[in-house]
């Protein structure tokens, strides 16, 4: 829970990982580059403050990730949503027994989601199975530019696919999310577009598309998206940290989510490891659209309180404290209307 201003906010951190990228786990030169490359993000992205040697950012541990997230940094649940990259790891990149067997000894703290990958065919379908059992999944995370032997990429709706998602909706694993935002060398950046999010969102209505990473760099795509598909919803993992080193971009980035997808559908995240919550929740409940950004309503608190916990807690069926919900009124305000959202009297007050 963080606090500010006599004002109290549930926290869910919708999109953490516990990852090994030590040399002795990195099966080729692409595990150095992928860590590299979440290092340099990592590196460039945050305040001096809280930049990590490189060393310990190869591979935290439960210990500290517990610290850095239920001792430092205000969290009240969060949700494990692994890579495997087996490809370019030993043991995946995503530590799947370590993070599992971290949710387990606190339900109350962590979800564990795992992963699957259609071009296991009806091998992998079996093992979907058995992993749902095994860690009760509500929710998966994809990587549709993941190599696996020949292949540099997959797509949502390929036929394979497909036959997840059935499997998915059968299991009760309703909640997809999928990394469309940057590219992470060497993965290709074609294999993250968003566009064939349209195609599953469209056939599989009951289940929730989280995009992670909102599309970026291609905002402008995933927001005509999912402002026509209700069950689309865009992560904020990698969008967050801009509210360091570019501000006024972070805002255009929340004010296009807000006006396109409305405030119920955004979810925040601090992407652990690759930014520590703390600091990213202390600049957004204090952040506001600069005033002469007019095209945008300034943020109010039900939004940041959603946002930063309550749209997430929602989904995964997390109990929030009482004196933590907001009044039924403003918790549910109701479905959006397909296309963007009206202007509001907020609105027209900063015209």
């Amino acid at each position: 829970m963080y606090t500010k201003d006599d004002e109290s906010y549930f926290i869910v951190d919708a999109h953490i990982a516990l990852w090994d990228a030590r040399p002795e786990n990195q099966r080729t030169i692409h595990g150095k580059q992928f860590i590299d490359c979440f290092y340099d993000y990592h590196r460039n992205l945050s305040p001096e403050s809280e930049v990590w040697s490189y060393e310990e950012y190869l591979y935290q541990g439960g210990e500290r990730l517990m610290k850095d997230l239920f001792e430092d940094g205000y969290v009240d649940h969060a949700i494990f949503q692994p890579a495997y990259l087996g490809e370019f790891y030993n043991t995946g990149f995503g530590q799947t027994e370590e993070a599992s067997a971290l949710a387990r000894a606190h339900p109350d703290k962590l979800t564990y989601n795992h992963n699957f990958d259609p071009r296991n065919g009806e091998v992998g379908l079996e093992q979907l199975r058995r992993d749902a059992e095994r860690f009760d999944l509500k929710g998966v995370k994809l990587y549709t530019a993941e190599w696996h032997g020949d292949s540099r990429g997959w797509k949502l709706d390929d036929p394979w696919a497909y036959r997840y998602f059935e499997a998915c909706q059968e299991l009760g694993i309703k909640n997809i999310h999928i990394h469309k935002g940057p590219t992470i060398r060497p993965l290709d950046r074609d294999s993250f577009d968003v566009a064939d999010v349209d195609h599953v969102a469209t056939d599989f209505t009951e289940l929730n598309f989280v995009v992670e990473h909102v599309g970026l760099p291609r905002l402008e795509d995933f927001c005509w998206i999912a402002t026509q598909e209700p069950n689309v919803h865009g992560g904020l993992a990698v969008a967050m940290p801009f509210i360091h080193t570019r501000p006024r971009y972070f805002a255009q980035i929340i004010g296009e989510l807000l006006y396109w997808i409305g405030e119920d559908r955004i979810q925040f995240s601090s992407d652990y490891a690759l930014w520590t919550p703390k600091w990213l929740i202390e600049r957004f409940v204090d952040f506001q659209i600069p005033e002469d950004m007019t095209e945008y309503a300034p943020l109010t608190l039900a939004q940041k309180k959603k946002i930063l916990g309550l749209n997430a807690a929602r989904m995964y069926d997390l109990d929030v404290p009482a004196e933590l919900r907001l009044p039924e009124a403003e918790q549910d305000a109701g479905e959006p209307d397909v296309g963007p959202r009206q202007p509001e009297a907020a609105d027209l007050a900063r015209a």
